[in-house]
């Protein structure tokens, strides 16, 4: 990685002198000893930490001499780091280049950071071992002179204080030569931003982006809502690499400045203009702009555009033809609608990870706990609240919705403020946001055109978890131009659309638009634009004003169903979202609601009272919870229009038969659902040739039945007409839940636009018609739980078809036309009763995931012709038969994820692709563990000999003998590992070099077979202990969160001085060690949330200081000596089938203390919790029921159930 220094540019125009390369840091190893751990580790680490390191590598060198890139790379370093491993001195070309490291020493002042890799400084001074033996053998061959050098070099750099492997651990000694080599370097920017909340994880992915190691030239987008942290996001980064470029600016609110005034900022940051006269001359930004193009074209250029919101301001500011390879500029914008591609569709991916030199990165609401410590920053000064101030902190935190701007503003102004105070500000944040973040997210709105205004009020209002296409055709109808205003709004980041198509909003946000409308009128409701809160809208349309002003009304939820008269909508002639709940229409409503386009009625009327009622422009009609009938009186008023586009039918429980839908021929989306006497679809249906999706489907019979609906066997649910054919455009049909719909119509496939379609869960449907091979644009189908056994030979000419699921259905065997679905990319095989993968598979080269979970009948070997899935990413087999897998297997060159989890007749594995990614094997059968040295990008690890058999529900014991498990240190990018083997006794195996791993739940005999841990570690379970545990293993470990010791043959737990690192331990789970008798000093864990403590008979004590002299099995309750460590974060104690507990520690009042078999508990005055005989049904009461029932019975609570 390239590191140029900054040149001088001359204000003439003159080119620059060429720039020559440097680097901060020469990294000198021997590769054969140090390259695949520590070497590459260390190197990855600084260069993260944006130092520019040069790695050399002597098995690289050729000749005798140092020279070329090498010399200049030692030369204009400022620090060195040799690795000492055993054979360094072996190597003449690492001895010649120590040798220059200390004369550049002597000469200009550079530092040497020795790194002793499993030698002693002594051994490098040439007192021991292999280094004396090497230096004697240079000195035959390259004369004593040349040796004489060496010598004293050795002997200079192992008097330096440097690291010694040994005591710290690879992933500790790499945290310490990384500050170390940092603070030399830039003393006043290190850790500069270790202030700023939850930052870390966000400046990883960005520069992951960034890609410095890189050429070219990168623009990264960091996009998000107003107050989301963007531009300190931006800055963190900014301050954290620009040492590392020629040249580097930070534009600040671009939005707010002309491009003669960036221009010129720019030219005193990246090109030294400092003279103002410069710029009086006419047309000086062309000439800016050609300057920046001249001499900064072959510059490595670091440049931030922060709040950017038009496309001429890039193109006048960062072209990227301007600058030099390895140049990037981040930029920051609410809005990326000029930087992002158009797209045809509104779905997650409207804005792109990456397209073409762009990088897109979205900026999210905060996680809880971090925006709860930002929040304290500025409100305490402090990472935590005072205990009184916790509860109305965290309510406050959650108005915010994690917003960074919102949490320090009112953060700082709650500052040193009263508790009535916190809870006035609380109040007024839950009816009005804050003034000053609602300033800041206005500008946003204020770019928004008229029609972009009203889709963004009505989400705001109305619409949150609304569906989007409904909501579409509503501003369809209301010539809003909802295609284009959606997109500009998610561009803008101020909508998104998320799971299931819905429309959501933050809640700040939300407050925004809200308040927006509150300030149309304060004093008058009714010259608001939308009513959002039910008793408000009520109050407003029983008054005798005319609000031409209202256009959407909300009359949900009151206490009372209200007829609403015609003449309280004659003062509504605007009115165009209507949302009801029960109550009636009554008088003439001739000419009234002639602007309703959207009409939701839950608990609509089974007659409606109105005369002359047209609703002549509805566009979405919404019925729930209704008792309607196909004879209600409402299809008129509702269905004789040509502008109905939706209609939605749900839990409509008397209806049997559909309307008439001949009037409606307009109509774009149709669902019914959950209308369990549904008999009959009205074959008008056929006639709906614009129709897009139909959706007809039925809760799960079992749950229809909780609920108290029994009526399934006095019907039949028929089939689908077969008028259906005439759906010419419809792209989606659902026909879920059906249990009794057992064939489909020939005619479907007439659907020629079908894109999608699903049959789920019509148990009784046994195959499908041969038309069904019509479907030549159908993209997704899905048969899962169907009573389908097999395949038509049609189904081979769906050549469109992407995704079939066929779970949980009888089909045992797949025709040979399934080789014909050449573009198919995913397919579910789970549970069904397939004997064999057709051995034509190999033709369906665009297939990217196989899953076949749970086929008892899929046995013997895979077939070898598998290999010809080129594209195949996953492979998910388990808890099949499956014994064998092909050696062919290894050439599944893309395969990221092999599952292979309770395969009970697998023995070994063949050798395995070297990009996956995951890998799951457990089998009973299993021989050896695989060797999967070779697999480097591996993340997920997880390897059993005892996998758990539902067939005879107990876990299998495994026979593999003595694994051989070196090789897992070389898993460098290893993140999870689970080793559960049986009767092994591990080999002696170091963790240590594996800096990725955050989880470990390992099984072993001897745990000091564990020589050493990962200080990266932050959840760990250790089961099956046979022999103590030597607690030094856990010295490094001061990242881990959660600590789980399961069957473990210890007698005591003693926190703190043994566990003394744990200092960020969240949550502790005792399980299954029967001989433990106590757990003590648990106050030394400051961060505890969580202990859990299970099924361990002989447990009499758990305490929070440590272990006294006494008897510990006494069962004495007298009063003991005060115990004031109460674990103070303490939110969870469980205590399960410990039969023999009798002690428990002090915990605070909010804690919630369960013990089961529910006992008797009694709180001493001095801390600790007694727990006495066990409490039968008689000793609980009525009470106790009530609160298990809403709660988890907490501390205090168990107080008035002791005698």
């Amino acid at each position: 990685m390239e590191h140029p220094r900054g040149k001088s540019i001359s204000l003439d125009g003159g080119s620059p002198s060429p720039s020559k390369k440097d680097y901060e840091v020469f990294l000198s190893f021997r590769g054969p000893d140090t390259r695949l751990t520590i070497t590459d580790s260390l190197y990855a680490a600084m260069i993260r930490a944006g130092i520019c390191v040069f790695k050399d590598d002597e098995e690289l060198r050729v000749g005798e001499e140092i020279g070329g890139e090498l010399l200049r790379a030692i030369s204009h370093s400022k620090i060195y780091i040799p690795i000492f491993p055993r054979d360094y001195a072996s190597s003449k070309w690492c001895l010649r280049e120590l040798a220059y490291m200390v004369e550049c020493r002597k000469r200009d002042e550079k530092v040497i950071l020795p790194i002793f890799y499993e030698v002693d400084a002594s051994d490098v001074k040439l007192k021991t071992g292999s280094y004396n033996m090497a230096i004697q053998k240079h000195e035959t061959e390259s004369g004593a002179y040349v040796v004489k050098q060496w010598e004293e070099a050795l002997r200079e750099v192992a008097g330096i204080k440097g690291l010694n492997l040994k005591d710290h651990g690879q992933d500790k000694l790499i945290g310490l030569v990384v500050n170390e080599v940092f603070d030399k370097l830039r003393p006043s920017q290190r850790n500069w931003h270790d202030d700023l909340v939850g930052i870390h994880s966000r400046m990883e992915a960005v520069m992951e982006l960034l890609g410095l190691g890189t050429s070219g030239v990168r623009f990264i987008v960091i996009h998000g809502m107003g107050g989301i942290g963007k531009t300190t996001l931006a800055n963190a980064i900014f301050k954290g690499i620009s040492s590392q470029f020629q040249s580097s600016s930070f534009l600040s609110d671009i939005r707010v400045e002309s491009i003669s005034s960036l221009l010129r900022k720019l030219s005193h940051a990246v090109l030294d203009i400092r003279d103002s006269c410069f710029f009086d001359h006419f047309g000086i930004d062309d000439r800016i702009m050609d300057m920046i193009k001249r001499r900064l074209g072959d510059e490595k250029v670091l440049l931030v555009l922060d709040d950017m919101d038009k496309k001429d301001q890039l193109t006048k500011l960062a072209c990227k033809s301007w600058f030099g390879s390895g140049s990037r500029i981040i930029i920051t914008t609410r809005n990326t609608h000029f930087l992002a591609p158009e797209t045809d569709t509104l779905d997650d991916n409207i804005i792109p990870v990456h397209h073409q030199d762009f990088f897109f990165y979205e900026m999210k609401e905060m996680q809880f706990d971090h925006a709860l410590q930002l929040f304290n920053k500025h409100s305490f000064e402090s990472d935590s609240a005072p205990h009184d101030y916790i509860n109305i902190s965290h309510e406050i935190v959650r108005t915010t919705g994690g917003l960074p701007l919102a949490l320090e503003v009112i953060g700082s102004m709650l500052h040193s403020k009263s508790m009535i105070t916190w809870k006035d500000t609380l109040k007024k944040l839950k009816k009005v946001p804050n003034r000053d973040v609602q300033k800041k997210l206005l500008i946003s709105y204020e770019e928004l055109e008229y029609e972009e205004r009203q889709i963004f009020l009505d989400i705001a209002c109305h619409c949150i978890g609304e569906e989007r296409i409904p909501a579409y055709y509503m501003w369809k109808a209301c010539d809003f131009f909802p295609k284009t205003g959606l997109r500009v709004l998610i561009h803008s980041s101020l909508i998104k659309i998320i799971k299931d198509d819905r429309l959501w909003m933050h809640d700040q946000l939300r407050d925004l638009g809200r308040e927006i409308i509150r300030q149309e009128c304060f004093q008058n409701l009714g010259k608001r634009s939308r009513l959002w809160c039910p008793t408000d809208a009520l109050d407003v349309i029983q008054t005798n004003l005319v609000t031409d002003n209202i256009v959407a009304l909300k009359l949900t939820g009151l206490a009372n169903a209200h007829n609403f008269t015609s003449v309280e909508f004659s003062r509504l002639p605007s009115l165009r979202f209507l949302e009801l709940e029960g109550g009636n229409f009554v008088g003439d409503f001739k000419s009234l609601l002639l602007n309703l386009t959207w009409l939701s009625w839950r608990h609509c009327p089974s007659n409606i009272h109105a005369t002359g009622l047209h609703l002549r422009n509805l566009a979405v009609l919404k019925i729930s919870e209704s008792d309607i009938t196909e004879d209600w009186n409402g299809w008129g008023p509702c269905m004789v229009n040509d502008n109905l586009k939706v209609i939605y039918l749900i839990s409509c429980r008397c209806l049997k038969k559909t309307p008439n839908f001949s009037k409606c021929l307009n109509m774009k989306r149709l669902v019914i659902k959950e209308c369990p006497l549904l008999e009959e679809i009205n074959t008008s249906i056929g006639q709906l040739g614009r129709l897009k999706y139909l959706e007809i489907s039925e809760e799960l019979r079992w749950m229809a039945e909780a609920q108290g609906f029994n009526g399934f066997d006095n019907f039949a649910i028929p089939l689908l007409p077969d008028s259906i054919g005439g759906l010419k455009s419809l792209s989606m049909l659902k026909v879920e839940n059906q249990d009794d719909v057992r064939e489909l119509p020939h005619s479907i496939g007439e659907l020629l636009d079908l894109k999608h379609l699903s049959l789920r869960n019509c148990t009784k449907l046994e195959k499908l018609p041969d038309s069904i091979g019509g479907l030549r644009m159908l993209l997704y189908l899905d048969l899962s739980c169907t009573g389908i056994s097999g395949l038509p030979d049609s189904i081979g000419r769906l050549e469109s078809l992407l995704k079939m699921d066929l779970s949980r259905t009888r089909i045992a065997e797949l025709p040979d036309s399934i080789g014909n679905l050449r573009r198919l990319k995913f397919m579910c095989l789970d549970g069904t009763k397939i004997r064999e993968l057709p051995k034509n598979i190999w033709t369906l080269e665009n297939l990217e995931e196989l899953i076949a979970r749970g086929c008892k009948n899929l046995e013997g070997e895979i077939p070898s012709e598998i290999a010809g899935l080129s594209q195949l990413k996953i492979l998910n087999l388990s808890r099949s038969k499956v014994s064998r897998l092909p050696i062919t297997t290894n050439r599944l060159y893309s395969l990221q994820e092999l599952v292979l989890s309770e395969c009970n007749r697998l023995q070994l594995l063949p050798n395995l692709p070297t990009r996956l990614a995951k890998v799951e094997l457990s089998s009973s059968r299993l021989q050896a563990i695989p060797n999967l040295s070779n697999v480097t990008n591996l993340l997920h690890l997880d390897i059993s000999d005892c996998p758990y058999e539902l067939e005879i529900l107990k876990t299998t014991r495994g026979r593999v003998a003595n694994p051989t498990l070196e090789w897992l240190g070389r898993l460098n990018e290893l993140q999870f590992l689970r080793l559960v083997l049986s009767d092994s006794n591990l080999p002696p195996t170091d963790l240590g070099s594996l800096s990725h791993l955050r989880s470990l739940e390992i099984t072993c005999a001897d745990p000091r077979s564990l020589t050493r841990f990962p200080s990266s570690l932050e959840v760990l379970s250790l089961q099956d202990v046979k022999t103590p545990i030597e607690w030094p293993m856990f010295s490094n470990l001061g990242n881990l969160s959660e600590l789980k010791l399961s069957g473990c043959w210890l007698t005591e737990i003693e926190f703190g001085n043994v566990l003394g690192q744990l200092a960020n331990l969240q949550r502790l789970q005792v399980r299954k060690c029967e001989l433990l008798v106590r757990l003590s000093n648990l106050s030394s864990l400051k961060e505890l949330e969580g202990l859990s403590v299970e099924y361990c008979p002989r447990l009499m004590e758990i305490e929070s200081k440590p272990s006294s002299l006494g008897d510990c099995s006494s069962n004495s309750t007298e009063r003991p000596t005060p115990d004031t460590q109460n674990l103070e974060k303490l939110r969870s104690l469980r205590v399960y089938y410990c039969e023999s507990v009798r002690r428990l520690p002090g915990v605070p009042d909010a804690c919630d203390v369960e013990v089961y078999p529910w006992r008797r508990l009694t709180r001493s005055e001095t801390g600790p919790i007694f727990v006495g005989y066990r409490l039968g049904i008689a000793d609980l009461g009525p009470e106790f029921f009530r609160n298990l029932l809403v709660s988890k019975i907490k501390l205090e609570e168990w107080k008035t159930y002791r005698r």
